[in-house]
Formats: structure tokens, sequence, C-alpha cells
């Protein structure tokens, strides 16, 4: 089955949103067999849209549309569909109920917009929004469907998950695709090529795909096998085999952050941990936090930026802080000690360093970031070199500083 995705909205054609839609259901079709040929982004211009339809209709045996299904002028992806297959449009009961149901639990009075939203194509089947007001759409004509979803992200991905993907299943023609991504972090793209070698022997007919971004470099393995059993059973051989030869390196697969990995590992150890940030500013307690049940293992986290603040919430000795830098070696120690003694955690993690475009020198040039971790077995502080702008080197420190602890836990070097 061949695929094209379209997502409507002028906000994804100059940039002010970043379309995450597209790459969501291209995942979800992959993950059935379902072959995507082509994405396209249309404005919120009618005549475009119509046409965009009609092009997809006639290329695809499925067109997932994306977006321009609510209650306002720019919305006017219902209209086109309802041109396009020349029909009208008629009041859905069960929508309208769905709809009262949401603006009561929501404490919103029935407005007119309520009642345009009620409003669904008579040629259209109607696939239920549990999450919202705008239901998906499903035409079905000669083998070929579109599929209309709204275009925020949460509602899309539920009607996704809950009703497309059930009923494209069975259409997919029994051939799978498996993907399985491999998250590697503290080696650069081409060491980590060098140290899996050979990739012939070690894909068997698979593909790999190096993807490298801020954080570390994802290994995206991509199997075609008739059956879903056959296509992840053979996923699995090729990541046992790319695991023997980079485990090090590897903190987890597919949709996991290092924060949620590391969690897992602290709370599995009966660990907590206290940060003290300077460059990163509370980047790591932001991404440590972001994990639901954190509360268990993170004990406190505190930003202390200035020198000052570093001598009065972390004790670190204005006489080091004179003699050595801020960014140093020692201060990271000092930093990390401070964290954990204050709070009382086992481990205690620090940065320090220079995010720039300013504030660097010949000895300590931009993207300099010491971080410091003191735990069980003992204290150490390593120097990285980042590059980039200074958000990216924020999060290349965060990301090392995450990294390291890890390490610790499971002592690699």
């Amino acid at each position: 089955m061949k695929a094209h995705i379209l997502t409507v909205g002028d906000e994804l054609l100059i940039g002010q949103v970043i379309n995450t839609n597209q790459a969501f259901i291209a995942r979800r079709l992959n993950g059935i067999g379902v072959d995507v040929a082509l994405m396209g982004t249309v404005g919120d211009a009618l005549e475009e849209l119509s046409g965009a339809l009609r092009s997809s209709w006639e290329a695809a045996d499925l067109t997932i549309v994306t977006g321009g299904l609510g209650p306002t002028h720019d919305d006017v992806t219902r209209t086109a569909l309802v041109r396009f297959f020349a029909t009208d449009l008629v009041t859905d009961e069960a929508v309208r109920s769905h709809i009262a149901e949401l603006l009561a639990a929501r404490n919103v009075p029935w407005t007119a917009a309520a009642d345009n939203q009620s409003l669904v194509p008579r040629r259209a089947r109607v696939i239920p929004n549990p999450v919202g007001t705008a239901p998906g759409l499903l035409f079905h004509d000669g083998g070929k469907r579109m599929i209309a979803l709204p275009g925020v992200p949460y509602e899309m991905q539920e009607i996704m998950d809950a009703s497309v993907i059930p009923l494209l299943r069975p259409l997919a023609g029994g051939a799978a695709i498996r993907h399985r991504t491999l998250l590697t972090t503290g080696i650069a793209e081409s060491f980590l090529s060098a140290q899996l070698g050979d990739l012939e022997p070690l894909l068997g007919g698979a593909s790999l795909a190096f993807l490298p971004s801020p954080s570390g470099v994802r290994l995206r393995i991509t199997v075609h096998a008739p059956s879903e059993s056959e296509a992840e059973a053979r996923v699995q051989e090729v990541e046992t085999r790319i695991r023997a030869r980079v485990a090090r390196y590897i903190y987890g697969a597919d949709e996991e952050e290092m924060e949620s990995v590391l969690g897992r590992m602290l709370t599995e150890r009966h660990l907590t941990i206290a940060v003290a940030e300077s460059c990163t500013g509370g980047l790591i307690a932001h991404r440590l936090t972001n994990v639901s049940g954190s509360s268990a293992y993170v004990d406190r986290c505190v930003v202390t930026y200035s020198n000052a603040s570093k001598v009065a919430l972390l004790g670190v000795e204005e006489s080091l802080i004179a003699a050595q830098g801020a960014v140093s070696r020692d201060v990271a120690i000092a930093m990390a000690r401070g964290a954990a003694g204050a709070a009382g955690a086992d481990i205690g993690l620090s940065t320090t360093g220079i995010a720039g475009p300013t504030g660097g020198s010949k000895e300590k040039p931009v993207g300099t970031v010491w971080i410091g971790i003191d735990d069980p077995s003992g204290q150490l502080a390593l120097k990285f070199q980042f590059s980039g702008p200074r958000i990216v080197v924020k999060e290349r420190a965060a990301q090392a500083a995450l990294e390291l602890v890890r390490r610790r836990l499971l002592k690699l070097e």
C-alpha cells in the first residue's frame, strides 16, 4: 500500500510551527508495512488544497490529511473534502453528543462553533476523536482511501493509534517494515562507524542509517520481511550484533530518553541524586524532572550561576575559585560534593563552563565545560570541549553529564 501524507496550515509553511505530525504518521504507517511515498504541506488556501487532494488521490492508495478541520474561517480542509467528493454536510448526532459532553466537562457553553463541528461530509465515515471536538473522516472509493485528521498533535495521535492503525493493519498487504533505533552518545559518527566495521555481515540484508545530533548518534535499523514476526526477529538479530560491538555507547532504543533510562537505573539501585548547574542553567534538572516519578530519586537541584552562589549554596571555597577560576576541575568537584552533601544524596553532579558566544579565552575557549561527580566510588571531573552555538553547548553538556552518571552506575570507563 502506497501512502501520501498531507499536512495543512500556513503556520507550517512559514516555519512558525514544527511539523511533527508528518513524522508521527510516517512512523505509525511504516510500522504496519505501509510505504510512505510522499509528504507534502499545503497552506490554508482552498484551491491549493483541492489540487493537492486530487494529486494524492490519483497517485496513492492511501492519503492521510491533518489540519484544517476546526470551525474558524481558515480551516478549509472539510470544505475541500466536500468539494472533492461531491457531497454535502450533515449533522452527526453521535459527534454532536460527544462535543456536548466535552464542553460540559470543561464548563464551556454551547456555541455556533460547536454546531459547526457537528457537521460531517455525508459520504464520510466518522472516526471518533475521544479527546477533541473535530472527528476524523474516512472516504473510501474504488480501493482508495483518504483519511482526514485534526492537526492538534495529541488529538491526531490518539485517533491514529486507537482507530486508524487498527483499520489499516489488515489492509497493508501482509508485508512488514520494522525499525529499531539504537541511541548512542559519547562517540562521534565516524568513530562509531569504525567500531562497527564491515556492515554487510553485520546487517544481513537489513539497512542501517547514521543519524547524528547534538546529543549523540542514532542508529536506525530497517528490515523488510513477509510478516511482522519475521521482521521483528530479524531486527532483534541485527540489534544483538550491533550491541556486541558498541554496547558501551548505547543508552537506549527508539523513543527512550537518557533521563528516563537514568531514572530507571537510579530507582532500581535505590539511589538519589543532587545537581549543581552553572553553564547548563537548569537544563539537567529540567530533563531529570521530566520523568514521572523522578521525585523518588531527584533530591534537589540548584543553579549556581555566579561565583557567590557557588560559595554560599555549595560551600565552594572563594580561594579555590580565585586560584583556578570557576571553570576548572577542582571547582566542578567541589560543586558536586557540595550538592551531594547539602542534600544528603548518594550522587552529586555538577557542570561549570563557558557556553559562549562570549567569555572565552585562549586557555579556556568557548565550549569548555567541566563536569563533576561525587558518588560512593569517589570523585571525578572530566573536561569537554563542545562546539556549536550557546544552546547546543548547553544541550551537549547536559547530555554528557547524564551519560557520566550512567557510566559510573554501570562501572564503565
